[in-house]
């Protein structure tokens, strides 16, 4: 795809939507003969495999320097945290492995962290996708395999058996398949309003998990609805005087006045409030509206996250009717997905615009105040940013705290989710006919899934190797 030139996924579905549901099922089970299941099951790096440092430190460039080191730091703690990073890596890996041809908007970075409990607009907690920096339409197997490998890395920090780790791997992709085949036979409409209320989540809990298990997703469920912009508020913000200003953390939390002086600060100050009313023409009406009943009052630069570490991220804070009515908004800077190279250029030419409409056609619900800009920054130079609500009622269960029965369950649960939003946007009946109802895929991505593990000790190793010889520096946070 060209950039700017309008395709999307929906362009590229647009001719077999026009099919009857046999026919489209019919291309799903053609595509076996060409690409079989059991083909997904292969990785072989091969001898011209990229060095994977040279991927990190090529994304590095382009980022703030002074905070690469903690990046690597983070990313150098153990396989998994290495893993969250590297999805500019498995990318590179996955552009040569067997493809259906079947596409659909890929979340693009499905690791099991990406998956969590959020807040609907109606004050529903629901479970769904949350990180969208790397989105794109692409190849759908791409996502699933990258769930699998996490979950696959995620058991051996836990000290799972290979056992138990194909079992929990195997349930997930069977999920998946067994959700898109039920998503297969319902009406456009049913699957747009489909989403995983967390009620009948929690049912599902009660009927699979122990006593400590139960007790354990409660706990997060409680603590997801406390985790709004008040919350942060309290946590993030201290009287100044008499006004509320955003606490230093540094290099975590860098306030705008501590980080620049003079006219830098000014220029860049401006810009950011100018910001909150460019971006409120992504905003649907109301929305606006809403947005316009609230003004800038700080602004202070944040780290977020493994990979995306050393991206500019702005945390803005914003005042309604009075001091005690906060909202505060994150500003992320959106750099061009690592698919790109891979699938091609975004239909859009704004990066957080591309990031902003993969998560509206990916979620279920989706954050009011979602949308996107561009930004001129310290350096002068024009930057792409999606803006969203720091928190809104996020929750997650870390994969650390895991027993077998719940990370087989918490797997189940993504993979329905997954073929959820891959169903919105792709030829679902193409895609359950390409699965079928026998278990050759879901064996086929349990093995690869091991075997890129093994890959990902590797380049983690090398990281480790890396920084202990001084080729990159890493630091502690």
């Amino acid at each position: 795809m060209a950039k700017g030139s309008g395709n999307s996924v929906a362009d590229v579905l647009r001719p077999s939507m026009r099919l009857s549901p046999r026919e489209r099922a019919d291309l799903g089970r053609a595509a076996r003969q060409k690409v079989p299941r059991s083909s997904h099951a292969g990785f072989d790096p091969g001898a011209g495999r990229t060095d994977p440092l040279d991927v990190i430190e090529e994304q590095s460039a382009s980022r703030v320097g002074e905070l690469i080191p903690i990046r690597y730091g983070r990313m150098a703690e153990s396989p998994f945290r290495f893993y969250r990073g590297a999805a500019a890596i498995m990318a590179q890996d996955l552009a040569d492995t067997p493809r259906s041809g079947l596409l659909a908007q890929l979340c693009g970075d499905a690791h099991l962290m990406n998956f969590r409990l959020l807040g609907s607009p109606e004050r529903r907690l629901v479970f769904d996708i949350n990180d969208f920096d790397e989105t794109l339409p692409g190849p759908w197997e791409w996502d699933v395999k990258r769930l699998a490998t996490s979950l696959v890395i995620a058991g051996r920090e836990n000290g799972y058996s290979a056992k138990v780790r194909s079992d929990v791997v195997r349930a997930a992709v069977r999920s998946y398949r067994e959700r898109m085949r039920f998503l297969a036979g319902m009406g456009n409409l049913d699957v747009w309003y489909a989403h995983g209320d967390m009620e009948q989540l929690q049912s599902l809990a009660d009927q699979r998990l122990d006593a400590r298990g139960r007790e354990r997703l409660r706990k997060v469920m409680a603590k997801a609805r406390t985790r709004d912009s008040l919350q942060a508020f309290e946590k993030l913000t201290r009287l100044q005087g008499i006004e509320r200003r955003f606490t230093p953390d540094p290099p975590l939390i860098v306030p705008i006045d501590d980080l620049l002086q003079g006219a830098r600060r000014d220029d860049l100050s401006g810009e950011l409030h100018a910001l909150v009313d460019r971006y409120a023409r992504s905003l649907s009406t109301e929305r606006r509206h809403l947005l316009r009943q609230y003004h800038l009052v700080d602004i202070a630069r944040k780290v977020v996250g493994v990979g995306s570490v050393g991206t500019r991220c702005w945390i803005l804070l914003l005042l309604g009717k009075d001091a005690e009515d906060p909202l505060i908004l994150q500003a992320k800077e959106a750099d061009r997905s690592v698919l790109a190279a891979h699938v091609g250029e975004s239909a859009y030419e704004n990066q957080g615009q591309r990031v902003v409409a993969g998560q509206r056609l990916m979620q279920a619900v989706g954050d009011v105040f979602l949308g996107w800009d561009r930004v001129k920054g310290m350096d002068g130079k024009q930057r792409d940013f999606y803006i969203r609500q720091l928190h809104d009622w996020k929750g997650i269960v870390t994969p650390q705290v895991m027993v077998p029965r719940g990370m087989r369950l918490f797997g189940e649960l993504c993979g329905q989710t997954l073929a959820r939003a891959h169903a919105r946007s792709g030829d679902r009946i193409a895609i359950a006919g390409y699965l079928g109802g026998g278990d050759v895929f879901d064996r086929a991505v349990a093995e690869f899934a091991e075997v890129y593990a093994d890959q990902n000790e590797r380049d983690h190793a090398a990281l480790v190797e890396a920084i202990r010889v001084g080729r990159v520096t890493a630091a502690a946070t």
